[in-house]
């Protein structure tokens, strides 16, 4: 029997249907990607299958006991409680033990208390006895309902949002607060699982780990998304939602492209004959009274049947017609830094980058959030200021910002105000729809629009009405109309429809100006990016040939670089194969490993440090253009070092050992810590003792860690 079964459903919202007489049956175990036009009713179909909106007609039968969990494609603005709280409320029935457990933990955490006294504390002893009383009290509770596993995956869960389980949720970005409750959609690991654009506002390295964690979850999981390699990897089979029908392929993504075009073309044929046959009626019965001699009733009741149906079908709606106003070309030149550094307060987020942006190059930009992707694009086009190095910029630039946040849109006025700002018309650019190829064309907004496939009806609606990919697809309409030689794309492909994503490809390959793209859609790189910027941390930025998987290749397969390439090899060596390069961390600090401008090899330095395994390795290493060339005098002559003595050498030589110890007992640490037996087995005594060595194993690691970092430097 099914897990799932959708039965004749039909659905409009007070607006066009969104589902007609759909059905369709879910077995349990599978991974759905759900497709379809922005507005086909996606996200409606989610919200129907948690249970929110109730369809118009037909049922959806959800089998006894199961669980559903959903992400929605907004999450509220304003909830009470930390990141904590909300993670833990995706398991309501151990949400109050958790809470108070945590908040004691935490109360431990903060005096570092094991119970014991200290000199000069009066009382120490006594407020710490009744901590840890309080604390044995609770986690005998938890022992006895089956919590620790819960919790031990809400620690789980909750980290890898990359956010202080402390933090209040109503003080986070959206992105953050999206993250959280991905988060929650996680945790409680329900039977069917809902998520609506998941990838959405994480990093790649998130991507990657939702990605892993997803392909272990072995309840069914149903999603939406705009992210073609995502969808690629995660779903056995896809659902398409087209023109109010549930249309099933079993099949991955790349397969699913090729049948429906093949289902498209048949669907035309049958049409064109369809057609046919009712023009050759309609000549046949408006032969009069001939026809009526012949008292064919029975054709006369076919015709009208062939009418009526020819009435109801719903036409496959059109591809938008984008197309970019282009303005007068820039300079050759477009910007040149020179070893360009950046911060704020004391974080270093761009130390000593070099490159040289020209006419015609798409240049992709990637990192972690909160790397510093949108500080480089300001300094590149001197929004902003270096603090140290030099920045030119060419001559003609015309730029074009597409916003991440979506601030270019009011969203209590209509979508022809945004366009037209009150008007009728709208003036476009040579390239845009309509424009021409030289010089510009005043458009009626309303045609402007429909290009952009928006009915008339929506055109004079709110903005707040539309859907996340409708909302994009109006950004591209106001992008698109003002001519540029310069694009900046900030995550333009989220929420957008395939269709609209493959033609949105297309302009951007054909565009004659220069584009600088922030995304974390793989896909969307590849095939659009002829190189790439990427933060590999510390300030440093490392450029690539390529998009997303030419930069993995060479990160995983290190080669030199061709002499006077200008382009750099990976920093990082010695990764595992098929492994996805590890992104350090934006908040790190800079490092003092010693490295060469520019694409020299520097010979005896080091390759990697890799943080997870205690891999240390020194040998020949090459480091990605623009690192920081070391220090230098005022004649611009290099400081010469001051070189080990004998006892340093010695050290050096035994920190990779001490190291990869050091992270033994952390990751054994770490694993007692995260097993639901260890707090069986232990008092709350024991268990601060093991979490204060934890602490210490941590600080002791980092130090090491930058010991052995500025004995390398020195010893080169």
């Amino acid at each position: 029997m099914a897990q799932i079964w959708i039965h004749d459903v039909s659905v409009s919202l007070g607006g066009p249907v969104l589902l007609d007489g759909a059905t369709l049956a879910i077995e349990a175990g599978e991974r759905i990607g759900l497709v379809g036009r922005n507005g086909a009713g996606k996200s409606t179909l989610l919200k129907m299958l948690n249970g929110d909106i109730p369809p118009d007609s037909g049922e959806i039968i959800i089998s006894p006991g199961t669980r559903v969990g959903l992400l929605p494609q907004e999450v509220p603005d304003a909830l009470p409680g930390t990141v904590y709280d909300v993670v833990a409320s995706g398991g309501p029935q151990h949400m109050e033990s958790l809470r108070r457990y945590h908040e004691l933990t935490m109360q431990l955490a903060r005096t570092g208390d094991t119970g014991e006294p200290r000199p000069g504390r009066p009382g120490f002893r006594e407020a710490g006895e009744d901590l840890l009383k309080k604390l044995e009290r609770v986690q005998h509770r938890l022992e006895t309902s089956g919590a620790w596993h819960f919790h031990h995956r809400v620690q789980l869960v909750a980290g890898w949002t990359d956010l202080d389980e402390e933090a209040e949720f109503q003080l986070l970005s959206a992105g953050s607060k999206r993250r959280v409750f991905l988060a929650r959609a996680l945790v409680d690991e329900p039977d069917v699982l809902l998520l609506d654009e998941p990838t959405n506002h994480l990093d790649l390295d998130a991507i990657l780990w939702l990605e892993d964690f997803l392909l272990r979850f072995n309840k069914t999981l149903i999603f939406v998304t705009h992210d073609r390699a995502f969808l690629q990897r995660m779903a056995t089979r896809i659902v398409e939602i087209d023109r109010g029908r549930l249309l099933s392929f079993d099949c991955d993504y790349s397969t699913y492209v090729d049948r429906r075009q093949a289902l498209w073309d048949a669907e035309e044929k049958a049409w064109q004959d369809f057609d046919k046959k009712l023009a050759k009626e309609e000549v046949w019965i408006r032969q009069g009274i001939k026809a009526r001699r012949t008292r064919n009733e029975g054709r006369v009741r076919a015709l009208e049947q062939l009418r009526l149906e020819r009435e109801q079908r719903r036409e496959r709606m059109g591809d938008p017609r984008l197309a970019i106003a282009e303005a007068d070309r820039s300079g050759r030149l477009v910007a040149e830094a020179e070893k360009v550094s950046f911060g704020y307060d004391e974080r270093q987020i761009i130390k000593d980058f070099s490159t040289t942006i020209i006419r015609g190059d798409r240049v992709g930009i990637i990192g972690p959030n909160g790397s510093g992707k949108t500080t480089l694009i300001k300094l590149l086009l001197g929004d902003l200021q270096p603090q140290r190095g030099r920045l030119r910029l060419g001559a003609g630039l015309r730029i074009a910002y597409f916003d991440q946040l979506r601030a270019q849109l009011n969203d209590e006025r209509s979508l022809r105000d945004n366009i037209a700002d009150g008007g009728d018309t709208v003036s476009v650019g040579k390239g845009a729809p309509g424009g021409g190829t030289s010089g510009t064309k005043t458009r009626h907004v309303v045609g402007y629009l429909q290009d952009f496939l928006f009915s008339p009806d929506q055109i004079q609606a709110p903005v707040r009405l539309l859907s996340g990919g409708e909302r994009n697809r109006l950004l591209l309409a106001k992008l698109f109309s003002v001519p540029s030689n310069v694009l900046v794309l900030d995550e333009p492909t989220n929420d957008l429809d395939m269709e609209t994503l493959s033609l949105l490809e297309e302009q951007l390959l054909a565009y004659t100006g220069t584009i600088l793209l922030v995304s974390h859609d793989r896909a969307f790189l590849n095939n659009v990016v002829t190189s790439t910027i990427v933060f590999e941390g510390r300030g440093r930025l490392g450029e690539y040939v390529g998009g997303y998987d030419d930069w993995l290749r060479m990160r995983l397969e290190p080669k030199p670089p061709a002499r006077g390439s200008g382009m750099a090899p990976p920093v990082a060596q010695g990764e595992p194969p098929g492994a996805p390069p590890a992104m350090i961390p934006a908040g790190e600090q800079p490092g003092s490993a010693s490295v060469a401008p520019d694409n020299a090899a520097v010979p005896g330095s080091a390759a990697v440090v890799s943080r997870g395994g205690a891999t240390v390795s020194r040998g020949s290493a090459t480091v990605s253009r623009g690192s920081a060339a070391g220090p230098r005098g005022s004649a611009g002559l290099p400081l010469r070092k001051r070189r080990l003595s004998y006892k340093e050498s010695r050290e050096l030589e035994a920190l990779p050992q001490r190291i990869e110890t050091l992270e033994t007992e952390r990751d054994e640490t770490v694993t007692a810590l995260s097993s639901p037996e260890f707090y069986a087995r232990n008092d709350a005594t024991q268990i601060a003792s093991v979490t204060a060595r934890l602490q210490t194993l941590e600080r002791e690691l980092e130090e090491a860690y930058e010991r052995w970092e500025e004995l390398e430097e020195r010893s080169g």
